[in-house]
């Protein structure tokens, strides 16, 4: 990646000055650089900007490399005095930051030494814990550690990097974990003053804070943009050039755009810091003892009390070691869904010590910045109405400063229209150096002075490159996202608005974005032990069959969930809430039993825990029961109470999740366990599965329902500890198999008519989902998404599993499983011969459907040609992980598809920041999670944001070809006067440049999108033929009749010649009044305004012209007065545009050659442009040789593997 970017030399000797790093959170990697200013070459690049006025400051500003290149040498990080950091990213961005020396007296290995056995955490003051003899004492050094006198260290993106003074790199501070997190009665003691102060040295103070800058700071930075440097330029030429009024006009213009740009990104930047900037009042244990402090004051390590009433929002990163919690998560991952959080567990503990990121497990204790406390309770540590957590990463080192710096920095999109419209203003910069060159020789023939030929050259460049030409490219965007945002759709970054014109792939969740968001329970179906089978379907949640033994199906209904129960209100995953009101018990969680303190020394008891039941359930009628009797056997038999005494929570590799239960009065306890259908098989004994348990889940799968199994068992003689000690291995093995529960999960009305209007586009169309496959597929049938009478072909390992390398799959057709797919190159075999010739299947005539497990092992193992096949052709990805969600975004744009996902939770995060186009289905206005959120709540929406985006793309791509075309038109005609020292007049230019451009333009961008979507995308490439063409056609006849008025006014008897003699002229003035100005000013006047109507594309893309009111408004009265300046001017206006009166037959003459040149263009550019498209297209399918592999190359491999797939499936 970094390749061509790589220096040349290699480094110099000694320490290291070149370091590449991987970033996590912006998921790619940084090359620094070590520099150190070089004395006198710094001393030259200052007197060299003294010199240029400054011209040198905005050279080295725009381009550092240069800077760097003359002033610096590479230098190790170390050595380097005054050092400079070079910063450079994939996309060839390069920042530079300064090495600060810090203040850092103490021992090198509170900082670097990560890994170390030495603890850095500290106990309570007067502590007499034993220290091993193999470890330091607590506070104290390892002997070897070298004690500092300060820190270099280095600052991107306010993410703290610290150079390691041993190795001499640099070291990521948010990659800090302290050696002595290894338990959690390891680091529950806190931290000692001395150590929290050495902390908040080296990380910082805990917040959020975007900086902001004074208005002089960024008036300073908008005014240094290129483009406002140009336009300032312009205007001084302009106004050297006695170009008062335009130059004031432009001055005004820009002073406003500046002040709105200020405005906007000042309260943008204050919005950024109200949201992200927080603080509240915490407890922390310090020395032994609590104190109060300002959350701001946190460092990693530090003990909170998380039962402190002020703590309402979660201010760092923490581990949760004592208690249960509810949060709130939407704003950092869209999912509205309340989470239970649960202790952390040692092994957790260890994980993060050695720098494991956060996966599902760890996710269950981890406490993120931001998130909102629903309810928290008391665990069993410490004392009583107290739950404790372990802060481990502060400010923008956090979950939530990553977001929020990904905010601050997005990603560069790298999208083609920006890059070509670069290189198409380079082509035009290029034009007017010819044409200066040209005129140039004209000039000296004339004996025009060399000062007045300068500013002629300076003059034709802001004509070629018109200053306003940035900000017409964004008309469109603007638009679009004012329309969208009227729909309740937001965005929070407008380049991608038009990437959104590109979608030719779009991947959508299935539960809560194409069908409901809750799940309506339609049954259960018991086992009928007498038979062998399964019984009818039950749909009463109260009375239904309950079987023999302890472990029935209603106990498991009742208990089998992680629900939780806040002012009355069942919280909890959608799926269990519905499962429990279905069976009509009621909920109530257990409270605390003792006050978790020994009697007689009053110290704390870490052992004893504060709730012996988590949850107790009771059915319809019951009364309720204290929970302290709930354990005790043999006590009020009358009362049915159950109570949870452990949850394992739901692991989605194992897709499934447990409980042990205990039921008033029993002696024995029973472990439920409720998940996948499939993974039933492996935990439950054989024989307790009815005959027809393939067939009826087949049956319901394949029909498009939910369905989850149910299993248990019975211990007798389970106490309490063994339950708490058990391990899930021991819990969830030798299962009885109960029952199932059927769920109806029915698609949202705006689904399926979506889903048609996409596919009418010829848009692939992916489901991405956790559920079943045989689920997914039915609900794809039924929403249209794959054709009801195609085939699906879906994979099963015949040999080995998604760990196995050499493992083998089959597919075979869901409907007929005779039907079967090559191994390897995924087309249909020849049927077998008890089959028709019909049953033969063609490309368009089936799709396929892959598991997560099949989905991973494709691409971790299988041929590349079979895994880019695969992604193709597939429709349907289920039981797909969060992790393989996001893989298979990024291995479909790896084939050159423009990707849009839209999901709506937790799950679809990674896959919503990975796609060109994330779209999130949220109540939200705006969303970290996705560049687009939606209140319209089906998916109704993408194909809003798909309309909107192809508008505004062709929008982009008619505004540049209206300023290229103005820029060229006034070249032309600027170019001829220059043939004998003529120029247009000040206030020729000022209607030209003001009256009718800068309106036109606008107005363009204000037409609507087509109301339905094409098949064929807009191209995103302005060296595409038909742009080409287009342009270069318009071109030829725009100047062929500007050069045709300019001869025939030359040759009408009443014609009288200019004055040409430029020493007859004191300052730079070059004659403006005479008849070949007059003529190509009233000529090109027209083709400024019809040239906007032909390049105001309507249809397929955008609506006809004619629907645009303000933009006919514009040409309708632009086009009268430019009628009503040719045929009877007053004779002021004349004078004020330096117009020579004309002859009636001369006015009739311009008035007929402007409508025939209205009409040539406008036929061009509706028939003539395709035609000249298709015969370059012709020429160069001729010239093709290597075609294939540039095509793969440059980003299209999907069309081949398609091409290839489309062969005939025999071969």
């Amino acid at each position: 990646m970094y390749d061509e970017h790589e220096p040349s030399l290699p480094p110099p000797p000694g320490p290291p000055s070149r370091q590449s790093t991987y970033i996590a959170d912006e998921d790619t990697t940084m090359r620094f650089t070590g520099y150190e200013p070089v004395p006198w070459k710094a001393w030259l690049w200052f007197f060299g900007c003294i010199l240029t006025l400054g011209g040198l400051v905005l050279i080295g500003r725009w381009l550092p490399g240069l800077w760097l290149r003359f002033v610096c040498k590479e230098k190790g990080f170390k050595d380097a005095e005054n050092g400079v950091i070079v910063v450079e990213n994939p996309f060839t961005d390069i920042f530079l930051t300064k090495v600060e020396n810090i203040e850092y007296p103490y021992p090198s290995d509170t900082v670097f030494n990560i890994l170390s056995s030495s603890p850095s955490t500290v106990r309570p003051s007067g502590a007499n814990t034993p220290t091993p003899h193999n470890k330091t004492p607590v506070n104290g050094p390892t002997p070897s550690a070298e004690i500092l006198a300060e820190l270099n260290m280095a600052e991107y993106r306010y993410s703290r990097f610290v150079l390691n003074p041993t190795s001499g790199l640099f070291m990521m501070l948010s990659k800090w974990r302290d050696p002595s997190w290894k338990s959690v009665k390891a680091v529950q003691a806190g931290l000692s003053s001395a150590v929290r102060e050495q902390r908040q040295i080296l990380f910082g103070a805990n917040v959020i804070d975007v900086k902001g800058k004074s208005i002089g700071a960024l008036l300073i930075d908008e005014v240094l943009h290129p483009f406002y440097v140009f336009q300032v330029a312009s205007i001084i030429l302009w106004s050297i050039d006695d170009y008062y009024y335009y130059a004031f006009c432009i001055a005004l213009i820009s002073l406003i755009s500046i002040t709105t740009t200020l405005i906007e990104t000042k309260r943008t930047i204050e919005r950024m810091r109200e949201m992200s900037r927080f603080s509240c009042p915490v407890s922390v244990l310090s020395d032994g003892f609590w104190k109060v402090v300002d959350s701001s004051d946190l460092v990693p390590g530090d003990i909170v009390d998380l039962m402190n009433p002020a703590l309402a929002v979660f201010p760092a990163d923490i581990l949760l070691l004592s208690g249960d919690a509810i949060v709130n998560e939407s704003m950092l991952t869209g999912e509205s869904v309340p989470v239970s959080k649960i202790p952390v567990k040692d092994t957790t503990i260890v994980s993060w010590r050695e720098g494991q990121d956060i996966d599902s497990n760890m996710a269950k204790s981890f406490l993120y910045t931001g998130t909102r406390v629903i309810r928290l309770r008391p665990g069993n540590l410490g004392e009583q109405n107290q739950a404790f957590g372990l802060v481990v990463r502060t400010g923008f080192n956090t979950t939530k400063g990553a977001l929020i710096r990904s905010m601050l920095f997005p990603k560069p999109m790298g999208f083609k229209f920006y890059r070509d419209s670069m290189r198409f203003i380079g082509v035009l910069a290029c034009i007017a150096g010819l044409g200066f060159a040209a005129s140039s020789v004209k000039f000296i023939e004339l004996g025009v002075p060399w000062s007045t030929m300068c500013v002629r050259a300076l003059d034709l460049i802001t004509i070629v490159v018109p200053p306003a030409l940035p900000a017409t490219l964004s008309v469109g965007t603007s638009f679009a996202i004012g329309r969208l945002r009227k729909l309740g759709i937001f965005c929070i970054s407008p380049n991608r608005v038009n990437v959104a014109g590109k979608i030719n792939v779009v991947c959508f969740d299935k539960t809560g974005t194409l069908t409901e968001d809750g799940l309506d329970v339609l049954g259960v179906r018991t086992i009928d032990r007498s038979s062998g089978v399964f019984g009818e379907l039950s749909t009463d949640g109260v009375d239904f069959p309950l079987g023999s033994g302890k472990a029935t199906l209603q106990y498991a209904l009742a208990t089998c969930h992680a629900l939780k129960s806040i002012d009355g209100e069942i919280l909890g995953d959608p799926l269990d809430v519905k499962m429990f009101e279905w069976t009509g018990w009621t909920l109530e969680e257990g409270k605390p039993t003792g006050n978790g303190t020994k009697k007689g020394d009053g110290q704390p008891n870490h052992n004893r825990p504060a709730a012996l039941v988590q949850t107790v359930v009771r059915p319809p009628g019951s009364v309720q029961f204290k929970l302290e009797d709930a354990l005790k056997p043999g006590k009020h038999a009358h009362f049915l109470e159950l109570g949870v005494i452990r949850v394992f929570e739901f692991v989605s590799s194992l897709r499934r999740m447990s409980v042990i239960v205990k039921r008033l009065k029993s002696s024995s306890m029973e472990i439920y366990v409720k998940g996948a259908p499939e993974v039933m098989v492996d935990i439950c004994e054989k024989d307790s599965f009815p005959a027809d348990y393939e067939d009826l889940l087949a049956y319901y799968t394949k029909n498009g329902f939910r369905v989850i199994a149910l299993a248990g068992r019975s211990i007798e003689g389970l106490s309490w500890l063994k339950a708490q000690r058990m391990k899930r291995e021991q819990a969830e093995a030798g299962l009885r198999f109960l029952g199932l529960i059927i769920f109806e999960n029915k698609l949202k009305p705006g689904t399926t008519p979506a889903i048609q209007v996409l596919r009418s586009a010829h848009l692939g169309i992916r489901m991405v989902t956790g559920d079943n496959a045989r689920t997914a597929i039915s609900v794809a049938r039924e929403c249209g998404l794959v054709n009801v009478s195609a085939h699906v072909f879906y994979p099963t390992f015949t040999y080995g599993d998604s760990q196995t390398p050499d493992a083998t799959l089959a597919w075979s057709s869901v409907d007929d499983e005779d039907l079967k797919l090559d191994e390897y190159s995924l087309k249909p075999l020849t049927p077998p011969h008890h089959h028709t010739v019909e049953d033969e299947i063609a490309y368009q005539d089936y799709s396929m459907a892959v598991t997560g497990d099949v989905f991973k092992w494709m691409v971790n193992y299988a041929p590349l040609e079979t895994l880019q096949r695969m992604l193709v052709k597939a429709q349907v990805y289920a039981r797909m992980s969060p992790d393989e969600k996001h893989e298979l975004v990024e291995r479909l744009q790896s084939l050159g598809y423009t990707v849009a996902f839209c999901g709506d939770g937790a799950n679809d995060c990674g896959a919503l920041k990975a796609a060109d186009v994330g779209l999130s289905l949220s109540e939200a206005e705006a969303s970290v999670a996705a560049p687009f959120t939606s209140r319209i709540p089906d998916i109704s929406c993408m194909i809003e944001v798909i309309k909107e985006g192809r508008a505004a793309l062709v929008t982009s791509f008619s505004c540049f070809k209206y300023m290229a075309l103005y820029s060229i038109i006034q070249f032309t005609s600027i170019t001829l006067l220059y043939s004998f020292a003529s120029t247009l007049g000040d206030f020729q230019f000022l209607y030209i440049d003001l009256f009718i451009i800068i309106p036109v333009a606008v107005a363009m961008g204000r037409t609507l999108p087509f109301p339905n979507i094409h098949p064929k995308r807009p191209t995103a490439s302005l060296v595409s033929k038909k742009v080409l063409a287009s342009i270069i056609g318009q071109i030829i006849f725009t100047s062929g009749f500007q050069f045709w008025a300019f001869f025939w006014v030359r040759r009408q008897p009443w014609y009288e010649p200019p004055d040409t003699d430029p020493h007859d002229h004191t300052g730079l003035d070059f004659e403006t009044r005479n008849y070949e100005n007059t003529a190509l000013f009233l000529v090109s006047s027209f083709q400024y305004i019809f040239i906007a109507a032909v390049f105001s594309i309507g249809p397929p893309y955008r609506k006809q012209i004619y629907t645009n009111v303000f933009l006919m408004l514009c040409l309708v009265a632009l086009t009268g007065f430019s009628t009503f300046v040719l045929l009877d001017p007053p004779t002021a206006l004349s004078l004020l545009l330096d117009l020579v009166p004309l002859p009636t037959s001369g006015k009739l003459t311009i008035l007929l050659a402007a409508v025939l040149n209205v009409l040539v263009c406008w036929s061009f550019e509706e028939w003539g442009a395709r035609q000249v498209s298709d015969l370059i297209g012709f020429v160069r399918r001729n010239m093709r040789s290597q075609s294939a592999a540039r095509r793969v190359k440059e980003g299209k491999a999907y069309k081949a593997v398609e091409g290839g797939m489309r062969r005939s499936p025999t071969e």
